[in-house]
């Protein structure tokens, strides 16, 4: 009896260990605001969710608002693949949130 309650714990475990290795290759860059005075920025951000743009515009978003910062738009999202195209780009703002 106790193999068979141990099934269903063992394939929770597996899936919640695969599912952070495929939120960890997606990536998204964005824009950015502050107001008073007004700053810009353009970033790149690890999207932890679903790796899609409309799933990734929510995540950006409340994860800049908890610093001060309003979304504009989420650009693109991408794999591991386009990080170094734009980490000049992003400066300081590359991973940054």
């Amino acid at each position: 009896m106790r193999h068979i309650l141990a099934i269903p714990l063992i394939c929770a475990s597996l899936l919640a260990a695969t599912a952070p290795a495929q939120a960890a290759d997606c990536y998204a860059d964005y824009k950015a605001k502050q107001n008073n005075p007004l700053k810009l920025h353009y970033g790149v951000i690890q999207i932890r969710g679903a790796c899609s743009k409309s799933a990734a515009q929510g995540e950006v978003q409340d994860r800049l608002a908890a610093s001060g910062w309003t979304l504009l738009n989420v650009m693109s999202v991408f794999g591991p693949e386009g990080l170094q195209q734009r980490k000049a780009n992003a400066g300081p703002y590359y991973l940054r949130f």
